[in-house]
């Protein structure tokens, strides 16, 4: 079974655009999943700090950072790739995220690949029970829900 996850959605907003509001508004776009939440708390802010090395952080309501990732790969306005993990990941563990922003026409195809779920453990709350394709199905949905919301915010001016 393959470890990855592909969705992709048309965004109203030209690549610069939509790359500027996935790294410098995810604070504002960013849907909380309960299946998907990177701590077991309640939801903290979401800050991206630009360029490769830079972090993906969550920052709890009372200051407390958690380290949700590493920014690998950094081109705007093209593409975007950090590693990913959630507070329920074994230490060791994360997954990687890649996004990509393609204009078409007057609007930018965003397109996200997360992949490495199949090395979460079986027994490892991250997975909440699910098998491979099962997960696989629900991380899509969540995807296509957050890419929708950052559509949303990139029609904002």
């Amino acid at each position: 079974m393959t470890s990855k996850v592909y969705v992709a959605l048309r965004v109203q907003a030209t690549p610069e655009r939509a790359f500027q509001v996935f790294v410098g508004e995810i604070g504002q776009w960013w849907r909380p999943s309960p299946l998907f939440q990177t701590t077991p708390r309640p939801p903290g802010h979401l800050a991206f700090e630009p360029g490769e090395g830079g972090r993906l952080t969550e920052t709890r309501a009372n200051g407390k950072v958690f380290e949700i990732g590493k920014v690998l790969h950094w081109s705007p306005p093209e593409r975007l790739v950090f590693s990913w993990r959630q507070a329920t990941f074994p230490p060791d563990l994360h997954t990687e995220v890649e996004v990509r922003f393609e204009a078409v026409g007057q609007e930018t195809r965003v397109s996200v690949e997360h992949r490495g779920f199949t090395r979460v453990p079986a027994e490892s709350a991250a997975r909440h029970g699910f098998p491979d394709q099962a997960l696989q199905m629900r991380l899509a949905e969540w995807w296509r829900a957050q890419l929708a919301s950052l559509d949303v915010r990139a029609r904002q001016a």
